[in-house]
């Protein structure tokens, strides 16, 4: 008798109730979140770059400190191409 394929449960498991919000992120889920690689996450959080919590070997990634600190670079990325000199009558070539 052939069995039908185990489907892999999401990353964000069924364990925990619907009902509780979600306040942290593990590393894998967190880089899943902000569309880069673990290892892309694990640079930034070595060097302070992204909010994180310590605590002995767990990392975690507070929920709402990531989309505070994503707005901010964002809004960073904008302020930094408004100021940027547009092409034009000053373009020295």
């Amino acid at each position: 008798m052939i069995s039908a394929p185990r489907r892999q449960e999401p990353i964000l498991s069924a364990k925990i109730d619907p009902a509780t919000p979600c306040l942290a992120m593990r590393p894998r889920e967190a880089a899943a979140a902000l569309g880069v690689s673990e290892r892309t996450l694990w640079d930034w959080t070595q060097r302070g770059d992204v909010p994180h919590v310590r605590r002995n070997k767990t990392i975690l990634y507070p929920v709402d400190a990531l989309r505070r600190w994503l707005d901010e670079q964002a809004k960073a990325k904008a302020a930094a191409e408004e100021a940027q000199p547009q092409g034009g009558d000053n373009d020295p070539r």
